[in-house]
């Protein structure tokens, strides 16, 4: 059973950064795609990176490019969200996911129904 603990969410002023991580567990299958989305209160969850496992391919929303940074640590089985320039409307949930088959299209990539496991979420509050 595949399972994913994101970690490193918190408070923080705007401007600021943090590093998410999701930590990946009972993966047997050697290639996938791992993407972070998040969800605001009241609003629905929108995409904001992902990474392919084996080639390393990022794709990110417009409005985190430049800002973030995903990365993946093949050792550590772990992803990262590098997020720096924070502002308060990047606060939510953040939420890591894998998906087994995967295409290399930002359209694909992007849609949470792609993805076939999740992690249970870390909270990211940027205040003003």
């Amino acid at each position: 059973q595949v399972q994913l603990v994101e970690s490193g969410g918190g408070l923080v002023q705007a401007g600021g950064s943090l590093r998410l991580s999701c930590a990946v567990s009972g993966r047997t299958f050697s290639d996938c795609a791992m993407g972070w989305f998040r969800q605001a209160p009241g609003k629905e969850r929108e995409f904001v990176a992902a990474i392919t496992w084996k080639g390393g391919s990022t794709y990110y929303a417009d409005s985190v490019k430049g800002r973030f940074t995903i990365s993946r640590d093949n050792a550590k089985n772990t992803v990262y969200l590098r997020m720096n320039s924070l502002k308060p409307e990047d606060t939510a949930v953040y939420y890591c996911a894998a998906a087994r088959d995967y295409s290399n299209s930002y359209y694909l990539i992007s849609r949470s129904t792609r993805y076939d496991y999740w992690g249970q979420g870390t909270q990211v509050t940027v205040s003003s």
